[in-house]
């Protein structure tokens, strides 16, 4: 396993990840943009560093996972970036979710300087990144796949390697449709059930037990009937996935309705004001709807 690691991105995700790397082991070299973000890793024995370039240059591998394309670009091949930094053999791990298009392009500048890059990004919020236990989508060169796969087990429990650089990407964004459309699913059976004067938390427990089971009925549903909309994904995130998607249909010309609902729906829960919840809180935008 590779041990010495940069990890750029210390926020509700890539703080947890980074100290499970060290935990592992890792030799880590750090940097965020906020110093405070750094402290947790800090007091771990993680390195940190000014800028991402010298975190870059401490390592064989570079985790990054931030907010937008135009973040990782920034911190890619912006001044002071891992472009700057990454020695020739080194492979960057983009975990953020970003334009598949982009992240080609970038692969494409940092191979030029014989550095690999994979695209892996991640499901399963903040509790996944916590117990290291996150799916990992994962595009890229089948050998860079390799070398990384050790420090990817340490991070997740299902890492599916889906194929050439993008592929992780556009797998990410056929996992936020499904979770999306999933969401606003048991958003209207909970107000459905309520409305009808039925106790929902009976109705979560019966469907668990049948075919409409999944994990966001388990998780979500169990939110929504707590009114408990703590992020463990923010609504704000969740809503800049499903523009990518929708850049995305319009770049392959694709008609993708649920996709479009489910992006309206978050442009409206971003647009009250409550893109910090977690997106299950779609069931208050149903909520205030019906009333």
């Amino acid at each position: 396993m590779p041990d010495r690691v940069a990890f750029i991105g210390l926020g509700i995700m890539g703080r947890p990840m980074a100290i499970n790397l060290r935990r592992a082991g890792c030799d880590l070299a750090v940097y965020a943009r906020r110093p405070e973000s750094m402290e947790p890793l800090a007091a771990a024995g993680a390195m940190t560093w000014r800028s991402p370039a010298e975190a870059a240059a401490q390592a064989e591998v570079i985790f990054t996972i931030v907010a937008d394309t135009a973040d990782v670009e920034q911190v890619i091949l912006g001044p002071g970036g891992v472009l700057e930094g990454a020695a020739p053999g080194a492979v960057v791990v983009d975990m953020s979710t970003i334009s598949a298009s982009a992240t080609r392009v970038i692969a494409q500048r940092l191979a030029g300087l014989r550095v690999a890059m994979l695209d892996a990004p991640v499901s399963g919020g903040e509790i996944g990144a916590i117990e290291g236990t996150l799916s990992i989508m994962v595009g890229g060169e089948t050998e860079a796949f390799a070398r990384v796969r050790p420090l990817l087990e340490v991070l997740g429990r299902n890492i599916v390697h889906v194929g050439a650089s993008g592929a992780g990407q556009v797998c990410k964004l056929c996992n936020q449709i499904v979770v999306g459309a999933t969401i606003a699913g048991v958003a209207e059976a909970i107000l459905l059930a309520r409305a009808a004067g039925v106790d929902p938390t009976q109705v979560r427990e019966a469907l668990l037990g049948g075919f409409a089971a999944s994990r966001i009925l388990e998780v979500h549903g169990q939110r929504m009937i707590d009114g408990n909309f703590a992020p463990g994904f923010k609504a704000r995130l969740h809503q800049k996935d499903m523009r990518i998607v929708g850049e995305s249909a319009y770049e392959l010309g694709l008609g993708l309705p649920a996709a479009a609902s489910i992006a309206q729906y978050l442009n409206a829960l971003v647009g009250q004001g409550l893109g910090e919840l977690d997106s299950s809180a779609i069931y208050k935008v149903l909520e205030t709807m019906n009333h």
